[in-house]
Formats: C-alpha cells, sequence, structure tokens
C-alpha cells in the first residue's frame, strides 16, 4: 500500500481539529502499527518499568525517533521518559530510576508509577484505572502525571 506508515496519521486528522490530546498507546514493538503511531505524533512519552531487560529497549527507541526525524522529516519529539511498574523495596529498582534519571536527565517525569494491584485488575475489568479504582495510589499517580505534563515548562528534547 502506498504510504501505509502514514494511513493512521490520515485518519487521525480530524481528531487532531477536535481534541486537544490524542493519545495512542502502542505495544512495545517497532513494527508498522507502531511506526504509524510515532508518524501520527507529535511527541512520544516512553514508559520504561524500572527493571534490567527494560533498559535495552529503550536505546533502539530512541534510536528509532531519530530515524524517524531523519528519514521521514517528522518532528517528532521524545515528551519524557516515565518510570512504570516502581517498586521502591528494591534496590534494583531504585538503582535503574537513578541510572535513567542521570542518563536522560531533565527528560524524566517526576511523577512515578508504582507497581500497584489496582492497576493490574483494571484491564482484566475492561476499564482504565480512573474508572476502575480513582483512589488507588495507581490512579492518583496517572492523574499527578496528566497535571504535570499539562503544566511541563521542560525544553523540549
Amino acid at each position: 500500500m502506498e504510504n501505509r506508515e502514514r494511513q493512521l496519521a490520515v485518519a487521525l486528522a480530524p481528531a487532531r481539529q477536535e481534541f486537544d490530546f490524542v493519545i495512542l498507546d502502542c505495544p512495545p514493538a517497532l513494527d508498522l502499527l507502531t511506526l504509524n503511531a510515532l508518524l501520527a505524533a507529535d511527541t512520544v512519552l516512553i514508559p520504561i518499568q524500572c527493571e534490567f531487560f527494560a533498559l535495552e529497549g529503550i536505546s533502539e527507541l530512541i534510536d528509532t525517533v531519530a530515524r524517524i526525524r531523519e528519514n521521514y522529516q517528522h518532528p517528532l519529539r521524545i515528551e519524557g521518559v516515565l518510570l512504570t511498574m516502581f517498586d521502591e523495596r528494591t534496590n534494583l529498582a531504585r538503582q535503574i530510576a537513578a541510572d535513567l534519571r542521570e542518563f536522560f536527565a531533565g527528560d524524566i517525569f517526576e511523577t512515578v508509577i508504582p507497581r500497584n494491584v489496582r492497576l493490574a485488575e483494571a484491564p482484566s475489568f475492561g476499564k482504565p484505572i480512573i474508572a476502575y479504582d480513582v483512589r488507588s495510589r495507581g490512579a492518583e499517580c496517572y492523574i499527578q502525571l496528566a497535571r504535570e505534563i499539562l503544566t511541563d515548562d521542560r525544553p523540549a528534547a
């Protein structure tokens, strides 16, 4: 299909006129669907689990963003890096978080999404955490993240 990597951008064009934000949630794979999402996006928010193997994929994603900028002349920005599934009780999670904060400097969100039972349960009920349990720690953190994004004054990456 001609322009197959831009089909989502074309389909979302009317929504861009109607909404201030359109959020595209992608699987952790760099396939045609993800390429479509990145070309339809202005920015990319990178969630990363605070676990060792998650570090390997982030450099590949950063390279992909750079290639999209270059090969498609698309001004895709990194919105920020979000630490997720953070378990403050483990030394490994704390060490990985510290390493990421050092490597990404000002691009790490202050909000951290904890490992949380209610967050894990919500998808099995077909609901976002805000609808499933708005008072849970996980929901509160996502609300805090939304506030942080809306009031963000960090320089563009």
